[in-house]
């Protein structure tokens, strides 16, 4: 092996293992960028970060019952500690963009959900199904906000976190749309 491949392989990222309950505990961090264990999923573990987001927004909505001003707090706040979680996690797993971190999920869907109400159940399906589709499939502006911030530190952090920010837009831009135009 010529030393100009072995430097080049000491460099690369590590590829992402799907990780266990105890990296999940290691850290705080871990155990909020994997979305308390729905990152642990073998399958879709974005799809179950998503569902686990919808599922804590109703339970908060109905228990609680925040206003509108509150609920934007609480995901402006779990945006920051999502960016600094991921920044950790990213670090201690060596991935850039590893499917098990799922606080970018759960933020941009609580963002979506908070926009669109009081959108009822089937509005909120069909909010669900849009913004999985526009961060699995990431079409137009979601490939681009995808590649613009890579790799380790805070830019690689926020890249994780910001297109799926990007997909939660263009969602409510469909939703705005329809509203407008219907």
């Amino acid at each position: 092996m010529s030393p100009e491949s072995t430097s080049a392989s000491a460099s690369a990222p590590k590829a992402a293992r799907q990780p266990g309950l105890r990296f999940l505990l290691a850290h705080p961090a871990h155990t909020l960028a994997l979305g308390f264990g729905a990152g642990l999923s073998p399958r879709a573990p974005g799809t179950i970060g998503t569902l686990w987001a919808w599922a804590v927004f109703v339970w908060v909505s109905l228990l609680w019952q925040p206003s509108a001003w509150v609920w934007g707090l609480i995901i402006a706040v779990t945006l920051l500690l999502g960016w600094w979680a991921t920044a950790i996690t990213l670090r201690h797993s060596g991935a850039s963009d590893p499917g098990f971190i799922v606080i970018d999920e759960i933020v941009a869907f609580w963002l979506v959900l908070w926009l669109i109400a009081p959108a009822g159940w089937l509005g909120q399906l069909l909010a669900f199904a849009l913004f999985r589709y526009f961060d699995a499939a990431k079409p137009g502006p979601v490939a681009w906000a995808d590649r613009v911030f890579k790799g380790q530190g805070w830019r690689g952090a926020w890249g994780v976190m910001f297109d799926d920010l990007v997909a939660a837009f263009c969602v409510l831009l469909l939703f705005a749309l329809w509203r407008f135009l219907f």
